[in-house]
């Protein structure tokens, strides 16, 4: 499963002051059971927005993980909150449709 959310920057802050907070909050969740990686990626037009990618065995395993809390990583969730705007996108299952380049696979 993914979860997906959008960040935005706010002035006087830059993608890589969040990105700096983002990985080592990740680096912390991806410990977790279920975890499969995570992934930040900036909008081409305008950098101040990014999405990030989280991938899990199941909605369960993440869910489990937000319910198990940690003082760690939510004081670096706090430390760059005032920064930037978070909006959830969703949960998503594995892709049903996949059509790829001929010859990959």
């Amino acid at each position: 499963m993914l979860y997906l959310f959008e960040v935005h920057i706010k002035s006087g802050y830059t993608a890589e002051d969040y990105a700096d907070a983002w990985v080592r909050a990740s680096e912390l969740i991806q410990q977790a059971p279920g975890a499969r990686g995570t992934r930040l990626h900036r909008k081409l037009d305008d950098p101040s927005v990014l999405i990030a990618i989280a991938e899990w065995d199941s909605k369960s395993e993440r869910d489990a993980m937000e319910l198990k809390h940690s003082p760690d990583i939510a004081a670096i969730i706090r430390s760059a909150a005032p920064f930037c705007e978070i909006r959830p996108i969703g949960e998503f299952g594995e892709a049903e449709w996949v059509v790829l380049p001929p010859g990959a696979q």
